[in-house]
């Protein structure tokens, strides 16, 4: 059985942090969020229904549905455990 590529699917507002960031920033995210789109084992936070992906100390939190990933969050590990605490 061959596993196909996700669908990214982004939530209004998961860009809140990220348009802040530099360029090179920027890049390094959406080099990891076109990685995404493969089928790769994701950790679970212990205490979150997200399911989380690192790039560095950037965090990128989602949920998968089937073949889509819908993309929550992106930012620092502070501004995701702020994030969190509202949902």
């Amino acid at each position: 059985m061959k596993l196909g590529e996700s669908k990214l699917s982004f939530k209004i507002g998961w860009d809140k942090y990220y348009l802040k960031y530099d360029i090179p920033t920027k890049e390094r995210i959406i080099k990891k969020l076109e990685q995404m789109k493969q089928p790769l084992q994701a950790r679970g936070h212990h205490s979150s229904r997200f399911l989380i992906e690192e790039v560095g100390h950037y965090r990128i939190a989602f949920y998968q549905n089937e073949n889509v990933k819908e993309i929550h969050f992106v930012g620092t590990h502070k501004q995701y455990e702020k994030w969190y605490k509202k949902q």
